[in-house]
């Protein structure tokens, strides 16, 4: 009866599962430190040490099987081990270097779409910049603007210096005058 109501209670959907204990602690390794070493590996590979050990290894596997003794030789003519390891060496490569492609991929996606909402938003920043510059032109159309008032500033400081000039000669002459005067009025001796 026990047993007929615990699978009741695991066929119902409603209900949460009861999580079973492992005898083992499962290792856990997280996506993205399996991505970041992936990346590392494909990077590696990439590299011209790489190509160079692996050519030394492939050459001194061919030489050792070629020129040592029959009783040291380990893989035959056909080197039937060495092709064996080199394609379990690709067949794990392969992979990692897509795993490698498509995280830069899934970055390469989250830049574009930064870089096209930065764009978006300058452009945006850009129009609304443009619009209050056309605002402004069109109401400074009636107001005055600098090089009008500079102008008429120069045409008033020109006019009163003018004025200036017609006083001190108004007043040079009234002093001689004044002076060529006072000479007469005086008696002579």
């Amino acid at each position: 009866m026990a047993e007929r109501d615990r699978r009741a209670a695991l066929s119902r959907l409603d209900q949460p599962r009861e999580t079973r204990r492992a005898l083992l602690p499962r290792p856990t390794l997280s996506q993205e430190t399996f991505g970041v070493w992936s990346e590392r590996f494909a990077r590696f590979m990439g590299t011209a040490m790489f190509l160079i050990a692996m050519t030394v290894f492939v050459v001194f596997w061919v030489a050792w099987n070629v020129l040592s003794s029959k009783n040291l030789r380990f893989d035959a003519y056909p080197f039937i081990f060495l092709t064996l390891m080199l394609s379990l060496q690709a067949s794990y490569a392969a992979p990692l270097i897509l795993l490698a492609q498509n995280r830069q991929a899934d970055r390469d996606r989250v830049m574009l779409e930064q870089d096209r909402a930065r764009d978006e938003r300058n452009l945006a920043d850009t129009e609304y910049l443009t619009r209050e510059v056309a605002s402004l032109r069109h109401s400074m159309g009636d107001a005055a603007t600098r090089d009008f008032v500079r102008s008429e500033l120069r045409s008033l400081l020109d006019e009163l210096e003018e004025r200036g000039l017609e006083i001190h000669r108004r007043d040079a002459g009234d002093s001689q005058d004044a002076t060529a005067g006072s000479s007469k009025d005086l008696p002579a001796t």
